[in-house]
């Protein structure tokens, strides 16, 4: 599977329906001891592996690494290897593994949020895709690791989502993989939010036309500290480009 590198994050030129199939894969997978781990860098989190080699990395270290912006897909086309497969966003790939999960009987464990917003996504998500096995939940405001695990070991899920947030949700991850006995794990941010309702994800027309960030935004003025890793990493990233400083990897 090609893999081309961007900045440094080393990503898998997959489409969406490729990266679900091999989350089943490994879903599926009996002999499987640890777990696979999924990561969704967008232009912010690229821009931070930049500046952190550490959080870089973390991130590389994944078993998927996909697309979650349209500044990465623009950076690949400014480096002259582009991801034609487009973006592959976090929140969607997470929900259909859930999917995934609800059709193979396997269990889903919720971690992150604030209080009471896993609980809240678990319940959106059952209603959504009926059978679905929500094997525990667990907001982000813990500060026993050790209970922690025990508590997603004891479930017996399959999936493990973590919203802790970056860069803590990919350093947790890392710290504990193999002390985890789900078979697929991944940091999703936002994304419990988002399937407790209380975060709407941008209107089709910002997401088609590459805007998403820029509603976003509007709707969170404070982020605008955060939001201009933006426009350095396109900038940082043309001015590569002019270097000659670009590559990709199988």
């Amino acid at each position: 599977m090609e893999k081309i590198e961007i900045r440094g994050v080393v990503f898998d030129s997959v489409s969406m329906a490729e990266a679900t199939k091999r989350c089943k894969d490994w879903l599926t997978e009996p002999d499987r001891t640890t777990p696979a781990v999924i990561h969704t860098p967008n232009a912010e989190i690229v821009q931070l592996c930049i500046e952190q080699p550490e959080i870089r990395r973390l991130v590389n270290s994944a078993d998927l690494i996909v697309p979650d912006g349209s500044g990465v897909i623009l950076a690949s086309k400014i480096l002259g290897k582009p991801l034609k497969k487009g973006k592959v966003a976090g929140v969607e790939l997470s929900e259909r593994i859930v999917e995934l999960c609800a059709e193979l009987g396997l269990g889903v464990f919720i971690l992150g949020g604030r209080p009471g917003v896993p609980e809240a996504a678990a319940d959106r998500l059952r209603e959504k895709y009926p059978g679905l096995i929500i094997s525990g939940v667990r907001n982000g405001y813990f500060d026993d690791d050790a209970d922690v695990i025990d508590e997603i070991n004891r479930s017996g899920a399959a999936f493990l989502i973590v919203c802790l947030g970056v860069p803590k949700q990919e350093k947790w991850i890392a710290a504990h993989k193999r002390e985890l006995r789900v078979k697929l794990t991944g940091g999703f941010g936002g994304s419990v939010d988002i399937f407790a309702g209380t975060a709407k994800r941008a209107p089709k027309i910002f997401i088609k036309l590459g805007l998403e960030w820029f509603y976003r935004l509007c709707r969170e003025p404070k982020r605008i500290g955060r939001m201009m890793k933006l426009p350095k990493f396109v900038f940082g990233t043309i001015a590569v480009r002019l270097r000659g400083g670009h590559k990709s990897a199988k």
